[in-house]
């Protein structure tokens, strides 16, 4: 069975069909003031094609109505003639950079079948350093039709073995925050200069080490729509520089972190608010440091471990934090949430 998943793209000049592995996406233009996609020709889709429904929305007005009922036209047409298509077109290409005297090498990751600029997500690695996890979530942001670029905090074929290897690699950073935001921003420029990325909407995302890394990225003022840390670190020397924020902010953590103690989020917090910035905090019961990696194990007793309910769902706030960042710009209170 083919699937369809439609996403809704506010503000976007024409609807698009563009192959996926297994199926199509279905690019929808629908204006803020349409709501969300119609349910009815959802399920009409559904009951042929497998729709993939989260973050579907539904048009409520007859206008609305209308358009979905266009695309479902469209999907079936594009199916009938084009019986063989629905391959994944993801490419990826190492990148050579340089930051000072440090040569280091990126990976980018993008869709080939897209058309035009689209926007662009950073992705900082854990302490350990640029890794197949890192390379992974960069080809699923380009899945989700941005052109994402893994950054290299270390150097090209740096990568610790050992935790204490990781400890004394990831410490230079932590102590010097200066350095950290520079080399996170070598990246960024990187990103920002490939003829495919929509450099005036850009954001980052990062696991651990490099949650903290984007964190600071933004207190240094880069022109960011967002970022996103996954059980990165919350403290700064420079809580001040929270004024400096010009995007919002989403940060996703394990209740039972043992590395991001309630104090350190409460002290996040006042920053955050301090600063006036748009931020959202998500606080996952049950969940302990890198929850969102398999390569964590599964006891929670060590204070590292895996949790699939937790990585699903932050990663789904993820998304849903891009679309609005990226599309929807709208005012949004700061808050907590526990999920």
């Amino acid at each position: 069975m083919q699937r369809v998943e439609i996403r809704v793209v506010p503000r976007a000049r024409h609807n698009r069909v563009v192959p996926m592995e297994g199926g199509l996406k279905v690019y929808v233009t629908a204006p803020a003031e349409d709501g969300r996609a119609n349910q009815a020709v959802i399920e009409l889709l559904a009951g042929h094609f497998g729709v993939k429904k989260s973050g579907v929305r539904i048009l409520r007005n007859e206008r609305g109505r209308r358009k979905l009922v266009e695309i479902a036209c469209l999907c079936f047409a594009f199916f009938l003639f084009y019986p063989g298509t629905g391959q994944a077109a993801i490419r990826t290409e190492a990148v050579p950079y340089t930051h000072g005297d440090v040569e280091l090498e990126g990976y980018l990751a993008y869709d080939d079948a897209l058309q035009g600029k689209r926007p662009g997500v950073l992705v900082v690695h854990e302490w350990k350093g640029l890794n197949e996890y890192a390379k992974r979530r960069a080809r699923e942001l380009a899945e989700l039709g941005y052109i994402a670029f893994a950054v290299d905090m270390y150097g090209k074929g740096v990568y610790a073995q050992t935790h204490e290897e990781a400890a004394q690699l990831s410490g230079v950073f932590r102590q010097e925050r200066n350095l950290m935001r520079a080399r996170a921003a070598a990246g960024l420029d990187v990103l920002k200069g490939h003829p495919l990325t929509d450099s005036s909407r850009l954001g980052a995302i990062g696991y651990c080490f490099g949650g903290m890394a984007v964190l600071e990225l933004a207190r240094a003022g880069e022109d960011l729509k967002g970022v996103v840390s996954f059980h990165g670190g919350l403290s700064t020397p420079h809580p001040e520089d929270a004024q400096n924020i010009k995007g919002k902010v989403l940060v996703l953590t394990g209740a039972d972190d043992p590395h991001i103690s309630a104090e350190e989020r409460r002290t996040f917090e006042e920053e955050m608010q301090k600063g006036d910035v748009d931020y959202r905090l998500i606080i996952f019961p049950g969940a302990v440091h890198s929850f969102t990696v398999p390569e964590a194990g599964d006891d929670p007793a060590k204070g590292v471990a895996y949790h699939a309910d937790a990585d699903q769902k932050s990663w789904q706030e993820m998304r849903v934090f891009f679309e609005f960042v990226f599309y929807e710009p709208k005012e949004r209170t700061g808050q907590s949430v526990a999920n």
